[in-house]
């Protein structure tokens, strides 16, 4: 749902924006945020909504925290989601989906809502593509193992589509993120040619199993497709689709708290 600009005394509810997983994930989510609200007649500082932002880079890695290799993500997840709390956030936006794998236990002890990514990403794609049945879904192991999207999309009658993990096409995808030469998170703003190619090729590979669209299922893969002139599939961006929510919400278009169902 949108809606025409309303006047700026009209906000209604503060987004809290917890970023910094990975470094460019809350930028490209603010930029969507910008430009979606420029769509709806935004042309100054005072046409787009006070949000409210903690750039998180000490929160442990996600994937590794789900598969017990790693540091515990959710004390710093709660720490910095209680810090946009406490400074006046209304409803909060975690720009990772893999920390989505620990959404209960941190809701858990906010709160505010944390609005999930996979419930929202689903509800749109049912929506917006009622004709679509077979998603293909690029993600991390983390969110790959968790079943976060295959279980968001399943419940709404949706075919997921998508890597096991430890198979090649999935090994390409993680070393595509987190590369330590040119993967996605080493590399800045700028996405490596290598990183584009093996995505190209994935969603190619998609395709070619009978997937209508590919989702891309962690935000450093919304930082490359942003960066890629065509995709082989249509692609559904996760952080687009919560912008839009969360510019609803901050409007009072919607209100919350939101229907989800992870």
């Amino acid at each position: 749902m949108t809606a025409p600009l309303p006047s700026q005394t009209r906000q209604i509810a503060v987004p809290g924006i917890l970023g910094g997983l990975g470094p460019m994930a809350h930028v490209q989510f603010e930029q969507r945020l910008i430009q979606r609200n420029v769509s709806r007649g935004a042309t100054g500082d005072q046409d787009h909504p006070v949000w409210l932002l903690v750039n998180g880079t000490t929160i442990p890695n996600r994937t590794a925290s789900l598969q017990g290799i790693g540091p515990d993500c959710v004390p710093d997840l709660v720490r910095y989601g209680q810090l946009l709390e406490r400074a006046g956030a209304t409803f909060l936006i975690v720009t990772c989906n893999t920390a989505h794998g620990v959404y209960d236990q941190v809701q858990a002890q906010l709160s505010i809502p944390w609005i999930h990514l996979m419930a929202c990403t689903t509800s749109y794609i049912r929506q917006a593509h009622p004709k679509m049945q077979r998603i293909g879904v690029l993600a991390t192991d983390g969110t790959v193992q968790c079943g976060l999207y295959n279980r968001s999309l399943s419940q709404v009658g949706l075919t997921p589509m998508g890597f096991e993990p430890q198979s090649p096409w999935q090994d390409l995808v993680m070393q595509s993120i987190y590369h330590p030469d040119w993967g996605i998170k080493t590399t800045g703003t700028q996405v490596s040619t290598q990183a584009l190619t093996v995505l190209e090729q994935a969603t190619s590979w998609l395709k070619t199993q009978g997937a209508e669209a590919v989702i891309a299922g962690c935000t450093e893969l919304s930082v490359a497709f942003a960066q890629m002139p065509s995709l082989p599939l249509p692609w559904i961006d996760p952080l687009e689709v919560v912008a839009d929510i969360t510019l609803d919400l901050a409007w009072g278009v919607r209100s919350l708290p939101l229907r989800q169902a992870a």
